[in-house]
């Protein structure tokens, strides 16, 4: 599997399976390179010895919904997956005997639901590094002028890079609502502009109109209008959609004009981050790599705040 695929991004929960799948539109081919780190992509296992998989039960831990064989991976991996603590020792261990890893139950929970979505034991293994044993640095946006849902002062901060003409960002946008709506209070999410105009000719002019109704409040219902009515996004057509919101459009068509500069800033900001395809998402400044379905995205946000509190 190309590197491409295995960090590829997941946006309807139908496209679940399987769970690495590139469901992104991508700014341009990535070729293949050799790591400069190994360790950075060296799965997060631990050396065991041969032998029966410890198959004992974990307390509190239901595993009757997955079939028996997906029990036995459930246990193997539980037993070989080093801690999401970063300890010398088995996600088992710290489950068990180490209370002061405290996301250890959520990593074994994490483990059970990816099998439960059919995810094979390459696939865990890969999801399970890639959210425990990050390689990416923390990335800091400037999202001082970015439209926003959620307060600001929220604990878990989004950062998502899209495109309108993009069907996998229209396809994930009522995944993000309805995380704001069930974590409210919780959860702010910023939006920031990254157009692939090479893919989607009028997607610039998409992203200067929001800007432009953000500008008189009215961001959510061009946000809306936008991914409904794509891939109709030509001056005409936007400043249309304006008149609809019932936008003063003296006001509109100059920051419309004026919006252009902070596109290209939102841009140069995804590109300094290696952003190359949408939608991709920043998870309290880390790259989110886990599947893109709200289930997931609340279990990482849940997660998050039982071990920071």
């Amino acid at each position: 599997m190309s590197t491409k695929l295995v960090t590829g991004h997941l946006v309807l929960a139908a496209l679940i399976l399987p769970l690495l799948a590139c469901t992104a539109c991508e700014k341009s081919p990535k070729a293949e390179t050799s790591p400069t780190n190994p360790s950075d992509t060296t799965p997060a296992v631990v050396p065991v010895a041969d032998g029966p998989v410890d198959t004992t039960p974990l307390p509190n831990v239901d595993v009757s919904k997955l079939d028996p064989d997906k029990q036995k991976l459930f246990y193997k991996l539980v037993g070989t997956l080093s801690s999401p603590c970063g300890k010398a020792h088995s996600l088992r261990t710290s489950f068990t005997t180490d209370q002061s890893c405290r996301r250890a139950p959520f990593a074994v929970r994490y483990v059970e639901m990816l099998l439960g979505d059919d995810a094979g034991e390459d696939d865990v293994i890969k999801a399970y590094t890639a959210k425990y044993k990050p390689s990416g640095p923390t990335q800091k946006f400037d999202v001082s002028k970015a439209p926003h849902a959620g307060p600001e002062d929220a604990p878990i901060r989004f950062v998502e890079f899209f495109d309108y003409g993009c069907p996998h960002c229209k396809a994930f946008k009522p995944m993000m609502d309805q995380v704001l709506k069930d974590e409210s209070g919780k959860v702010v999410t910023y939006y920031l502009m990254f157009p692939l105009e090479q893919l989607h000719h009028d997607s610039r002019s998409a992203a200067a109109a929001v800007l432009a109704a953000n500008a008189q409040g009215k961001f959510e219902q061009m946000h809306e209008m936008l991914f409904d009515r794509a891939p109709a996004h030509d001056h005409a057509s936007v400043s249309g959609y304006a008149k609809d919101l019932g936008l003063d459009m003296a006001k509109f068509e100059k920051d419309y004009d004026a919006m252009n500069a902070q596109v290209t800033a939102d841009e140069k900001q995804g590109e300094t981050a290696n952003v190359d395809s949408t939608p991709t998402l920043y998870f309290n400044d880390r790259k989110y790599d886990g599947p893109f379905a709200v289930k997931y995205l609340e279990a990482w946000i849940e997660e998050e705040l039982a071990v920071n509190r």
